[in-house]
């Protein structure tokens, strides 16, 4: 399954059961929990920490479906983005991004 397959199953499940589509700030919420789920899931080493994921994924396609936003495309620009920037450490060891994009 690719992208755009899993972004519109997503949103017409949402659509079948009546879920929120309307509200973008409960939905941020809401995948702000899912990410805590997630979290907690893989740090305990619970078996459904691949579940726990899953749902953020979910959540994070309403939230692009509801803004029209093509989350595949999305997702694809920012791969090219990344690919083109170039990175070095900095005084602290962090990696510091040194070109423009």
């Amino acid at each position: 399954m690719d992208i755009a397959e899993a972004q519109k199953l997503a949103w017409e499940n949402k659509l079948a059961k009546g879920f929120n589509t309307t509200d973008i700030a409960l939905e941020f919420g809401l995948l702000t929990a899912e990410v805590g789920e997630a979290f907690t899931a893989w740090r305990k080493g619970l078996p459904d920490h691949g579940e726990e994921l899953a749902d953020v994924f979910l959540y994070l396609t309403a939230i692009a479906e509801m803004q029209g936003v093509d989350l595949a495309d999305a997702v694809r620009q920012k791969i090219a983005k990344n690919t083109r920037r170039e990175y070095a450490p900095g005084s602290n060891g962090a990696l510091m991004r040194t070109s423009q994009d």
